[in-house]
């Protein structure tokens, strides 16, 4: 990476995790995503309870790969093959010890931004699992709210749909249509600005390119 780039992200960076402080949630930044990997197995306890939320950023640093090999219990929600049996892997998750995800959007002044078209994954981050943890990219900086609104939709919702190969109108146009339809992606728009339970939420800051 670019010696100055990388310099500006640690800045940022520093910036963000000063104001996560406020609003009692834990900050921790990494140059790349070996370090961010690491980092967020020192933070899990051997034997802990994990699942996760759908995550490119999880996929592409391997963290998924790694809980799976390591010594934890996996609560895997891709195993299930029905309705019934991903009610209870939520149920699961939960009560888990662990919940790995990403965000949409973090803001300079460390507000979360997140959209969810059932919300099983805003769900976890507000409520249940004793501890979260957020592995972001520094792509997915944003100046304010409403600018993490902006990206929500128009930056990670219609590459979502794509890949997902869901039939909206974003995933034609590839912005935001405001739209309705059944395989709408985006039912639930939340904005995170304090943690209720002091450092439940952990987010660590990735010094590199990730998810959408």
């Amino acid at each position: 990476m670019d010696k100055n780039r990388e310099k500006y992200y640690e800045i940022v960076a520093n910036t963000i995790i000063k104001n996560l402080s406020k609003r009692q949630i834990e900050g921790y930044y990494c140059s790349d995503r070996e370090c961010a990997v690491q980092k967020a197995l020192e933070l899990i306890p051997k034997g802990a309870s994990v699942g996760w939320g759908g995550s490119m950023t999880l996929i592409e640093i391997g963290l998924i790969n790694a809980i799976k090999n390591g010594d934890y219990k996996v609560i895997d929600r891709d195993i299930t093959t029905n309705l019934e049996e991903l009610r209870k892997i939520y149920g699961e998750i939960c009560c888990a010890d662990y919940f790995l995800m990403s965000t949409n959007a973090i803001t300079l002044d460390g507000e979360l931004i997140n959209i969810d078209g059932r919300g099983n994954r805003v769900a976890f981050l507000c409520y249940g699992p004793q501890n979260v943890l957020v592995l972001v990219g520094m792509n997915k900086v944003v100046t304010d709210v409403e600018s993490g609104f902006k990206r929500t939709r128009d930056i990670a919702a219609s590459p979502n749909a794509i890949r997902l190969k869901r039939k909206t109108p974003c995933a034609i146009t590839g912005k935001c249509e405001n739209c309705y339809s059944p395989d709408c992606m985006c039912g639930q728009l939340i904005v995170t600005r304090r943690s209720g339970i002091p450092n439940r939420i952990k987010v660590i800051l990735i010094g590199e390119e990730l998810g959408y």
